[in-house]
C-alpha cells in the first residue's frame, strides 16, 4: 500500500502538532526550558496575551508535558509555575532541531543568536540522527516511515 492510502489522523507527527504545533506553545517550552516558568514571566517575556497564554498552558498540562506547581510569596495568593514532565524534557530535541535549523537557513549575516552549550564542557550541542544499529541517518535520503498494525487505512482511497 503507497502511504497516501493510510489515514494521516493517527500518525504520530500529527498527534504530536495538536499537542506543540503552534508558534505560542513552542516558544513557551522553550521559556520554561531556559528557566522562565511562571506565567507572569512567561507572559512577560513572550509578549502573549494572558488569555491565549492560559490556554497553551493548559493543553500543555493536559496532554502531560507541563505540571503545576503551586507556590506562595508572602501576602499574595497561590500562585503556579511550570515545570517539565519526562514527557516534556523528552521535547528538548525537538526544540535544538528547530533552533539548529534556523541557525542554518535563518540567521542572517550577523549568525545565530544563541547557542546551546553542553555546562560540563562548553562544548557545542548538535542532533544527529541514527539507526537502532548505529547508522548515521541525517540526510534522511533512506528513511521511509512504515506502517504498523496501529495504522489506519484511509476510507477515501477504498474502492
Amino acid at each position: 500500500m503507497r502511504w497516501s492510502e493510510y489515514d494521516s489522523t493517527v500518525c504520530s507527527v500529527a498527534r504530536t502538532v495538536e499537542v506543540i504545533g503552534n508558534r505560542w506553545t513552542l516558544l513557551v517550552l522553550r521559556d520554561v526550558f531556559n528557566g522562565i516558568v511562571r506565567f507572569d514571566e512567561i507572559a512577560g517575556h513572550l509578549g502573549v496575551a494572558r488569555d491565549l497564554l492560559a490556554r497553551r498552558l493548559t493543553t500543555l498540562v493536559d496532554a502531560g508535558v507541563l505540571e503545576r506547581q503551586p507556590y506562595q510569596e508572602l501576602g499574595n495568593r497561590t500562585r503556579y509555575e511550570y515545570r517539565l514532565t519526562s514527557a516534556g524534557v523528552e521535547l528538548r530535541p525537538v526544540l535544538i532541531a528547530l533552533a539548529q535549523w534556523g541557525d542554518a537557513h535563518l540567521a542572517g549575516s550577523e549568525g545565530p543568536p544563541t547557542a546551546i552549550r553542553h555546562e560540563a564542557c562548553g562544548g557545542g550541542v548538535r542532533l544527529s540522527i541514527e539507526c537502532d544499529r548505529g547508522h548515521d541517518v541525517a540526510d534522511g535520503r533512506d528513511l521511509r516511515m512504515v506502517p504498523l498494525k496501529a495504522a489506519r487505512r484511509n476510507d477515501s482511497h477504498r474502492s
